[in-house]
């Protein structure tokens, strides 16, 4: 990567703080910068899907262990720094947390600094706010704590000695928060009841902060190395000691969201799944984008013969849509044929299902006809007697079923396709979906067409994975995915009531709750 023509002399770094983990606690500030950068160096604790935010090339420099990864020594880091912004690029060093909190981020700004770089520091929450949240806990509850204090149990190794008086710690009136404490809870139990904290003193752990596999241990300083040690923890993690423990109880509303704990498989075009992804988070649970299609732009003499098409509807009765990419598409072309929503002035508008209409209202259109079921089937049953002896044009992508014209034509209509998208299939499930389904750690897929289940299908065998392991369940957005799963050899764990995403997380939740509770 090298300075392209134009750009300055030396680039900009800006050291931005993620966040703990769920990706809607970055801050507007950091979120901007990654839309303005040619690179992103994240460290390993930044959730992946913040890259989405990213225009420019990303890298993972972790400074922790974490899955086989090797550690990136923190001069290699700041040497990249360095280099990068000599190169003219503008670089984001995207970092757990807050850059400053136990982030090292005083260390790149000293080195960036010393080479003449200029840097902006951009504050993020830190891991210990967000994890006391998220659990239920306030550091200082008037009737608990009036003071807080953060302290590293992790310093640095070249240091003769230790900065920490446990002595003082012990003292402290108020609560105290260990950072990267798991592995040490013992030593650091042990320590602050010598120097004479009672073991009667409320403590506890807090793992994977914000994210839907957080886990929370609590106890006592004298009770609580055993309970974390049977609870099998894994890190990043936090080590709270104090009172403000026991004001927990019915606070802990990150826990009680519907999708809690679950990870979901979105097989949604990866430019399109943004929504979903979103909708899941808000959820507690854990997105995991795995494309099964990719949405694609005809070709460029198809789009000359669409455009002139659009440029004249006269004669054109009815339109019908039956995806939101159509209706995206459909008026992308309309506009390249010098046209606007005008020209539908004489045309009637039926939608299949209530996303599509949604997304025919964006362009100020509304549907005159949107059938109470998302199918085809319906739809004709819809229109009944209205299509009889007109010109209907069906706005469709490549492929896909072939009901709604025949049925059409069944009915009197005079039907024309216009092809504005192509629907293909991805490439294939990526080597951390494979290991997530292998592993069980991958609690749900999500289908939301016949064309997804298919492939999933095809994609499943061709992996070895067949049949689906039982760890992992499918839900279907609608009668006919499911239809077209079963027909694959699929097993449905759970369809939606009404056929839109929120509809299928909804599904899934009720199904997973049922289970827990018998």
């Amino acid at each position: 990567m090298t300075k392209s023509e134009g750009q300055s002399a030396a680039g900009r770094v800006w050291l931005a703080g993620a966040g703990p983990g769920d990706p809607g606690l970055i801050t507007v500030r950091a979120a901007e910068v990654l839309g303005q950068a040619d690179l992103v160096l994240y460290d390993g604790l930044v959730n992946p899907l913040l890259l989405r935010l990213a225009r420019g090339r990303c890298e993972r420099t972790s400074r922790i262990r974490r899955e086989g990864a090797s550690i990136v020594p923190q001069e290699e880091i700041n040497r990249r720094l360095i280099e990068a912004a000599r190169q003219g690029l503008n670089v984001v060093r995207l970092k757990g947390g807050d850059p400053c909190i136990f982030g090292r981020g005083g260390e790149e700004a000293e080195a960036l600094r010393q080479a003449g770089i200029s840097f902006e520091i951009i504050p993020g929450i830190t891991a210990a706010t967000a994890a006391a949240e998220y659990s239920g806990i306030s550091f200082t509850d008037r009737h608990a704590s009036s003071a807080v204090a953060f302290v590293t149990a992790h310093e640095d190794p070249l240091r003769e000695g230790s900065r920490l008086c446990f002595r003082a710690l012990a003292q402290f009136p108020g609560t105290l928060v260990f950072y990267m404490g798991l592995n040490r809870v013992s030593e650091l139990c042990s320590r602050l009841q010598e120097h004479g904290l009672a073991g009667a003193t409320a403590a506890a752990v807090i793992c994977r902060a914000t994210l839907p596999s957080q886990q929370l241990v609590t106890g006592t300083l004298s009770t609580l190395p055993e309970l974390v040690s049977a609870a099998g923890l894994q890190p990043p993690s936090l080590v709270v000691v104090g009172d403000c423990v026991q004001q927990r109880r019915g606070l802990s509303w990150y826990e009680q969201l519907p999708l809690f704990g679950l990870s979901i498989g979105v097989p949604r075009a990866e430019d399109q799944a943004g929504g979903v992804l979103e909708q899941i988070v808000r959820g507690g649970g854990e997105p995991v984008p795995m494309p099964l299609l990719s949405i694609e732009s005809i070709g460029a003499e198809e789009s000359r013969c669409l455009q002139q098409r659009l440029a004249d509807l006269s004669g054109v009765d009815w339109l019908i849509f039956t995806s939101s990419n159509g209706v995206r598409e459909f008026f992308r072309h309309l506009r390249l044929a010098g046209r606007d929503a005008r020209a539908l002035g004489g045309v009637r508008v039926a939608c299949v299902g209530s996303s599509t209409a949604a997304s025919l209202e964006e362009w100020g259109v509304v549907a005159d006809v949107v059938p109470q079921k998302f199918r085809a089937e319906s739809l004709v049953e819809a229109l009944g007697g209205q299509v009889a002896g007109r010109r209907v044009v069906w706005v469709r992508a490549s492929r896909g079923r072939d009901v709604l014209p025949v049925q059409l034509s069944a009915a009197g209509a005079e039907v024309e396709q216009l092809v504005v998208y192509r629907n293909e299939d991805a490439a294939g499930l990526s080597a951390e979906v494979l290991e997530r389904v292998r592993g069980g750690r991958l609690d749900w897929i999500c289908l939301s067409s016949p064309a997804m289940a298919r492939r999933l299908a095809e994609l499943l065998r061709e992996a070895g994975l067949w049949p689906l392991p039982e760890t992992t369940r499918l839900a279907t957005i609608s009668p006919l995915t499911t239809g077209a799963a079963v027909e694959s050899g699929l097993a449905v764990s759970a369809e939606a009531v009404e056929s839109t995403w929120r509809g299928l997380l909804a599904a899934l939740h009720f199904v997973n709750s049922s289970s827990k509770s018998t």
